[in-house]
Parts: structure tokens; sequence; C-alpha cells
């Protein structure tokens, strides 16, 4: 049997007398990859936002691993596993990319604020940053200044501070965003071997990349889930083959 690493149940966001998110329900399994995809306005990024805890719900419910996490605010989401990057890159730009991630596992630490001591001479937040960087395909560059990476290895050093601090579900925000076809095809290659060891959602608008990533596709329009399922299933939904993948023709 598939787990459930994160259920989300009957979400509701409302800005006023709009409804961002109305009603979306859905299962992102261990081990899986699962993409969210959807015209902009769709409400995916609003979604993310409620299952990272950036926004708080108006309805619903949200359980991780069996733990209801749905008033829990974003520091403690992310102690209780959630990670996630976002559409603007996040990092310390100033910082080396080791010390960039460093300080991430300092934080997931037990003991993240210690009043005496190197916190350099901490072993398990120095190995926990190592195989961070190694993961995300950044140990050669461990000593750059983040500033000077390429737009995609920022990227990578984004997924490295999220991985550094062991999440159990990884939420992904739009990764391909501004990239050229090689930095693409290397942060698609990353992403695809996230799925060893956690649970990933993605939204994003590459639809190439989403077929090739996904093991479960949910389509959202205006705030509500129109299909979800597996990819191939999904594809063949009439209302998804003709708004989102301009389809109108018979199935490939």
């Amino acid at each position: 049997m598939v787990e459930v690493a994160l259920r989300a149940e009957g979400l509701q966001k409302h800005f006023g007398g709009v409804s961002a998110v109305s009603d979306v329900s859905l299962d992102v399994h261990a081990g899986e990859i699962h993409a969210v995809i959807g015209p902009n306005g769709a409400g995916k990024s609003t979604l993310i936002d409620l299952l990272s805890g950036d926004l708080s719900v108006s309805a619903g419910e949200i359980i991780l691993d069996g733990q209801d996490i749905t008033r829990l605010p974003p520091d403690r989401r992310a102690r209780a596993g959630v990670g996630r990057s976002y559409q603007k890159t996040t990092i310390f730009s100033q910082f080396h990319c080791y010390e960039n991630v460093r300080l991430a596992a300092q934080a997931h630490a037990a003991r993240p604020l210690k009043m005496f001591g190197n916190v350099r001479s901490d072993a398990d937040v120095n190995r926990r940053t190592a195989e961070a960087l190694e993961k995300a395909g950044l140990t050669e560059r461990a000593d750059v200044i983040a500033n000077h990476l390429s737009h995609g290895e920022q990227r990578q050093l984004e997924i490295a501070m999220v991985l550094a601090t062991a999440p159990r579900i990884i939420l992904l925000d739009e990764p391909l965003a501004g990239m050229g076809q090689s930095e693409a095809r290397r942060i698609v290659d990353l992403i695809a071997s996230l799925k060893a060891g956690h649970a990933v959602l993605v939204v994003e608008h590459d639809m190439d990349a989403v077929f090739e990533l996904a093991d479960r596709l949910t389509v959202m329009a205006d705030g509500q889930v129109i299909a979800s399922g597996l990819p191939q299933e999904v594809r063949m939904h009439p209302a998804v083959r003709t708004a989102y993948l301009g389809d109108h023709g018979d199935a490939a």
C-alpha cells in the first residue's frame, strides 16, 4: 500500500469575497512526485502557501504523517517535516554555499542556538550540510559565494537548504522558472532524485517536465480541482486537454 505522507481535505482560502482556493483535497504519497498544474490565477501557489503555513486556511485540514498541522505556524511545520522552495529564490546571497546550507541544518537541529561552543564543530550539522550539498550536486561549489552562482545553481542551493532540514515532504513552487534548457535539465534530474526518501509536491508550468516527473497529477482552475490522478488519465480528461494542454484532437 502506498503511504500517504500529507493529506489535505477541503482546503479553502478566502480573501474578502474572493475564493482563491475552494474545497481542494489531495494526497501526496511518500516516494512519489505529485505535480499541480493550471493557468495563472488557478490557486496553485496559494495552495502551497496553505500547505507550508505561509497562509492560514479559511477551512479544511492538513495532516502530515497522521498529525494535524493545520494551525501550526511555518517554523513548526518545518520542524515537523515540511520543506519548501519559493518562486523567487530565497538564499543568503553574500554567504558561501556551505554557510547557506549549514544555517538551514542548524535551524533544524535539536539545539539550534547554543550559548557556548563553535557551531562549526557540530558534527551532526556538518554531516547533514555535506550530505545536502552532495544530493543537490553542489559539493564542488561549496566555497562559492551564493550571489556568484548561476540561476540554476541558486535553485540547487535552495533545494540543498531544504534537504538540510530533513523534510518529510518537499514543496516546490515553479522550480524551473527563468531557466535555460541545460539548467532546466539539471533541475529536472535533481527533482526526480528527491522522491527517494521524500514525498514531493511541485507546481510547474513546463508541461514536458511535468509529464516526465509526475507520478500523480492534479489540475486546478479558478481555485478548484478539475482533475486528479495518474498523469495519463488526467491527460485524457476533456477539460484538461482543451483548457490546459492545448489538445483538441484525439489522444496521441
